[in-house]
């Protein structure tokens, strides 16, 4: 009697031990933070060519994605194991998480600042907005594809090449990131040059 309790029981324990994968939750999480971000390109057209019903539209649905990705995060936070064996540091994985939900959030307040204010970009930066706008998603969307890779990285135990394709992503997001801090160099210099001819309202808010 004694065996066969022990033989029902240790399965249970371990797998109460172990707990649900932490992973997948995160990937998942990601994929809503990008497609979230991604709707920044859709709404700064709307706002560029002032047509504040469709900015309005779109920033309705920026905000319904960050939502999502918030009960995601929560999902998470509440369900994270809490036993030995996680793969990784929980304190790491809430790290991650946060950083991750750090992105969706800044997309939501871009869109409602620029909505609320009804701002608008001067003619002579417009360009290079939207160049330095799709590098950032860009960024998003490089992101996404590393944290996806998190479960092969987990199964080949850090090891093979796995780890030389995530470190090639990396590598590849930190290029992208480099790209976009001087795009917003440029931007930015360009927006000194004209900042008399603007309201200093508007400019602090650009």
């Amino acid at each position: 009697m004694c065996l066969l309790y022990c033989t029902i029981m240790i399965p249970s324990s371990i797998l109460k031990l172990f707990g649900r994968s932490p992973i997948s939750p995160l990937e998942k999480h990601m994929e809503k933070v990008y497609e979230c971000v991604s709707k920044l390109l859709a709404f700064f057209d709307a706002v560029l060519s002032q047509n504040w019903e469709q900015a309005e539209q779109v920033q309705q649905n920026i905000s319904n994605l960050e939502q999502e990705a918030d009960t995601l995060k929560r999902d998470i936070r509440l369900n994270l194991p809490k036993g030995l064996f996680l793969p990784v540091s929980r304190s790491d994985l809430l790290e991650l998480l946060t950083a991750q939900d750090g992105i969706a959030n800044k997309a939501k307040d871009i869109a409602g600042l620029i909505l609320g204010r009804k701002m608008q970009f001067p003619s002579e930066i417009a360009s290079q907005l939207l160049e330095f706008l799709k590098r950032s998603i860009d960024a998003a969307n490089q992101a996404d594809q590393a944290i996806s890779e998190l479960d092969d990285l987990l199964e080949t135990g850090f090891r093979g090449s796995e780890v030389k394709i995530v470190a090639d992503m990396l590598q590849k997001l930190d290029k992208i990131e480099t790209e976009t801090d001087v795009l917003q160099k440029q931007i930015r210099h360009h927006l000194f040059k004209i900042e008399k001819n603007l309201s200093p309202i508007d400019v602090i808010f650009l």
